[in-house]
């Protein structure tokens, strides 16, 4: 009872100090507290007071004290009062976690301002990390140099060490620059972690002098463990050496690190460790990655280092790459396709180490890939060979042909010479040869993985050796024409071309294949010089002939390869072929369309009749969802006027009345109106300027009438329906921001002479604003931003809006005006730049309207309230919209880390003149809230804001 009477006075004590209003009150409680703080049982009092007071200001009593207490000299403390290593552990823990939650956003600074959390934080940074790393640096030395009396077997000092290094790892990852998230992990390997924290610091704090003898350290230390490599075998201590090794590169050249005193021995400790890790990499996968890495920056550092201490990568190098190659093959039934992702990462990389030395590496590559293309053709030849021979060998060459590529890939990053390119030339020999050898056999069936490999190498030849830039008269070019014939680049494009063909006609059952074979395709089409040539190819001319399924069965596999976009890419690809020497030969384009028109009249057909069969309904509607992906690709292709306008001739009037009856007819089914909607938005975007109509054309007015009548018929049969709310987007959002995309594109292609709707009566504009605004007001508000490509075809819309037709927006209803508003101040804050951008000018096309129909209001003639007048009153009545917004962007501009700030300054001087009054609230709000010393200069910065700024929004003004 007397604990507890003693705990509830010095709670009131502390009340009485902090809250009370009476000076007297005051001064006799703080002259009772310092005697507290000097009682000789003050230290259990304090333990009393953390183990049961109540009070926020008793606890911060308890806490001062502790703290007065021990920052004393020792001598205040008793032997028993200082504490166990126990009570040391306890202490290190406690400011181990402080870092880390100081270091991370927790749920409750999200909920308040990143702001304010980014300021405690640096406040801490600022003022007490130092502190207490040099605590944790302190005791590790103290530690260190007692280490004869340290027991790891201990389970206290091997505790206390464990937490000592966890302190110091979490105050060298402290965030400095204010940008972390939660990254914080539990590993048993923080020494190392430190290490690789302390190799990471800016090189830039050191002198020459002092990096250098840094960087000596940081060898001689590495140079130690790998003498002493025992704490290499857990798993999790290998992985931080190796990213500690990685660092020693990222942080510091080539020419540093040779002229370390211990260099040679290193560099060859670490080649051996490479080399071992390498050949037993699936020990720790991850891990290998900044071994290569490592080594990548070094080869790449060669043809700039300037010292002259030798590097010896000429002499470790190709053991690194001789590792990395022979590892892969010793498995033959290891699937590369298991993670291409790492595989690729590791090529890359690899791509450059095997340039060091080409020589070595092509001699060991030729060795490997003829000794397994021999064995793979004698299984080939053999009557009933074993298939898990066939499969082994078929893995060894996947590998062989992968790292082949990356070998070609690489040598852009390295010195290159006619000799390396004859070695390329012998390297790219091999692989078509057996190409040729795997072609014959795809009849019978073929190896996906293997055909993938091609596909890769082919598009690393296409980027070093085929193209505008490209020396014709390489040794590359010279062994192809030696050994396989192919004297000239169009014979070695008609052999890319010919591998196109062969996979879309028989790999159409892997979407892998087909989709990378027409990426290959497309990236082929690209180039003009290119193209010239293809165009006059035999193979070409019989692509752009027989674009059918009979020859590319793919195209007949229904929706769920044309939903991976390959109808699409494949029509592109041969609209942009087609339109190389296409002209204005009408007759050569409809030869061309013939699959597509006996298509859609087939299609027209069938929808025609009420009674088709429900099968043969099935058939068009699979058939007119792979046509809607053929059109999109060719509209996209077609950016010139004349290839353009024989397209749009041909599309209307004549099927796009088909696409229309078939959106209503099957408007619940996303995979039929997701593609024709994309076709339509395709059609009225004004590419390349190739909506270029004559005078007494009416094709412009036509082609929106048709995007006008899309929009409608789509709009007002989606918001009928009732879909499940984990099927919203797919089901109404996704259909809702492609019409967004299309008004968009159809408003913004200037090919349209608005003004001739309303004077003519037509309400295809008018129809398809309205619907906007249905299909707008259907979707939640918190939508808008959730999902990224529904707010951005919205913004976009809403910014071609307010520039070109406010008159229309002026006369919306007052809800939806509100509603309008209310989105763009949400996109203010949102992270997509983008979104963020675009709100501030359309919030600075609708401030700018309004102060100038507030300027020219008095001068109106009397009469009835217009469509503008009430759209002022709906401002009037609701101030405190713009005010949100005044107030939102001199918050973004002052306090956050504003990346648009250009477009953020757009509106401000609009939102200040509308909002004076306010603004001179929040103007001394800001100013009250800076400390004392701060006020001051504040103020000044606000009259400079304003100095000599006057009452309108000339450009001249809205920049001073």
């Amino acid at each position: 009872m007397a604990e507890e009477q003693e705990v509830r006075q010095l709670e009131l004590l502390c009340k009485e100090l902090y809250e009370s209003t009476d000076p007297s009150h005051r001064v006799e409680a703080e002259k009772a507290l310092v005697g507290f703080q000097n009682a000789p049982d003050t230290l259990s009092k304090c333990q009393l007071l953390l183990d049961r007071g109540d009070s926020c200001y008793a606890q911060l009593l308890a806490a001062t004290t502790l703290t007065k207490l021990v920052s004393r000299s020792a001598q205040g403390l008793s032997l028993q009062q200082r504490g166990s290593v126990e009570h040391c552990m306890i202490g290190v823990q406690l400011l181990s976690q402080l870092t880390c939650e100081m270091n991370q956003i927790s749920e409750a600074d999200a909920n308040r301002s990143l702001n304010k959390h980014t300021k405690i934080a640096s406040s801490f940074r600022d003022t007490q990390l130092f502190e207490i790393f040099r605590i944790s640096c302190t005791l590790l030395t103290n530690a260190s140099e007692n280490c004869e009396s340290l027991n790891f077997n201990h389970q206290a000092q091997h505790g206390l060490m464990t937490q000592l290094l966890r302190l110091a790892h979490n105050c060298l990852t402290f965030d400095f620059i204010g940008r972390a998230t939660d990254e914080s992990s539990d590993d048993l390997c923080t020494a190392l972690s430190c290490l690789v924290q302390i190799a990471s610091v800016r090189r830039s704090l050191f002198g020459n002098t002092e990096r250098a003898k840094f960087l000596t350290q940081l060898v001689n230390g590495v140079k130690h463990i790998l003498q002493n490599p025992q704490g290499l075998s857990d798993p999790s201590n290998y992985h931080e050496f190796c990213r500690l090794l990685a660092r020693l590169k990222s942080n510091y050249q080539l020419g540093e690190l040779v002229m370390v005193e211990d260099y040679a021995l290193a560099i060859q400790l670490i080649a051996k460790f490479t080399v071992e890790s390498l050949q037993m990499w699936q020990f720790a996968p991850n891990s290998v990655h900044y071994l290569l890495s490592l080594w990548q920056r070094m080869v790449a550092s060669v043809p700039y280092i300037k010292a002259t201490e030798p590097h010896l990568l000429e002499t470790y190098t190709p053991e690194v790459t001789n590792a990395y190659i022979t590892s892969r093959l010793e498995d033959g039934l290891e699937d590369p396709l298991d993670d291409l992702g790492m595989v690729r990462q590791q090529l890359e990389q690899l791509s450059v180490i095997g340039r060091c030395e080409y020589q070595k590496t092509c001699t060991l590559l030729v060795q490997l890939f003829d000794q397994a293309a021999r064995i793979y053709q004698e299984l080939m030849a053999a009557p009933a060979p074993p298939q898990v021979d066939i499969t082994i060998q078929e893995g060894r060459l996947t590998w062989l042909v992968y790292i082949i590529g990356s070998a070609i890939g690489g040598r852009v990053s390295f010195t290159s010479n006619e000799e390396h390119d004859a070695m390329d030339g012998e390297l790219v020999c091999r692989v078509l040869q057996l190409m040729n050898l795997t072609d014959s056999r795809l009849s019978r069936g073929g190896c996906e993985k293997l055909e993938l490999a091609m596909l890769s190498f082919f598009e690393q030849f296409r980027k070093i050796y085929v193209g505008d830039q490209i020396q014709k008269n390489s040794k590359v070019y010279r062994r192809l024409s030696e050994v396989l014939g192919l004297v000239s680049e169009s014979m070695v494009l008609s052999v890319f071309i010919r591998k196109i063909i062969t996979n879309l006609k028989y790999w159409g059952r892997s979407e892998q294949i087909i989709l990378k074979t027409l990426q290959l395709l497309n990236d082929l089409s690209v180039g003009y010089s290119c193209v010239r040539k293809l165009v006059g190819l035999e193979e070409v001319e019989f692509m752009l002939n027989n674009h059918t399924s009979e020859h590319f069965p793919f195209l007949g596999n229904g929706v769920a390869v044309s939903e991976m976009r390959c109808r699409s890419m494949f029509y592109t690809s041969l609209g942009r072929l087609l339109m190389v020497d296409l002209g204005e030969d009408e007759d050569r384009f409809d030869n061309f369309m013939m699959p597509l028109t006996n298509a859609f009249e087939s299609i027209g057909a069938m929808l025609a009749h009420a009674d088709t069969p429900l099968f043969a309904a099935e058939e068009a509607k699979k058939a007119l969802i792979g046509l809607a992906r053929d059109l999109r690709g060719l509209a996209f292709a077609f950016n010139t006027k004349p290839s353009y306008m024989m397209l749009f001739d041909w599309v209307y009037p004549n099927y796009t009345p088909i696409l229309l009856h078939a959106m209503e007819l099957w408007f619940r089914e996303p995979q039929v109106t997701t593609p024709v909607l994309k076709l339509f938005s395709e059609l009225v975007q004004n590419r390349s300027q190739r909506l270029q109509f004559d005078v007494s054309s009416p094709n412009g007015i036509l082609l929106f009438r048709e995007a006008s009548k899309v929009i409608c018929s789509y709009g007002s049969k989606i918001l009928g329906i009732e879909v499940p709310k984990d099927q919203t987007y797919q089901m109404k959002l996704k259909g809702i921001s492609i019409c967004f995309s299309m008004l968009k594109a159809a408003l913004c292609g200037s090919y349209v002479n608005f003004g001739v709707f309303r004077l003519y009566g037509d309400e295809a504009l008018d129809n398809a604003l309205k619907m906007f605004v249905k299909l707008l007001l259907s979707i939640p508000q918190s939508d808008l931003l959730d999902y990224p490509k529904l707010s951005q075809s919205y913004y976009v819309l809403l910014e071609c809006l307010a520039q070109d037709h406010m008159s229309f927006l002026s006369t919306l209803e007052p809800s939806v005006f509100l509603y309008i508003l209310s989105s763009i101040s949400e996109g203010l804050t949102a992270l997509d730049t983008m979104v963020c951008t675009g709100c501030c000018t359309t919030l600075d096309h609708i401030v700018t309207y309004l102060f100038k129909q507030l300027s020219q209001k008095g001068k109106k003639r009397q009469g009835a309230p217009t469509g503008n007048d009430m759209f002022l009153q709906v401002l009037e009545l609701h101030p405190e919209i713009l005010q949100q917004m005044l107030s939102t962007v001199l918050n973004v501009i002052m306090f956050e880390d504003c990346r648009n700030q250009w477009s953020m300054s757009r509106p401000l001087l609009g939102l200040i003149l509308l909002n004076e009054e306010y603004f001179n609230q929040l103007r001394e709000n800001i100013i009250r809230s800076q400390p004392p010393d701060k006020q001051a200069p504040m103020v000044q910065l606000f009259e400079n804001l304003m100095d000599s700024i006057e009452r309108n929004l000339l450009t001249k003004n809205r920049d001073k």
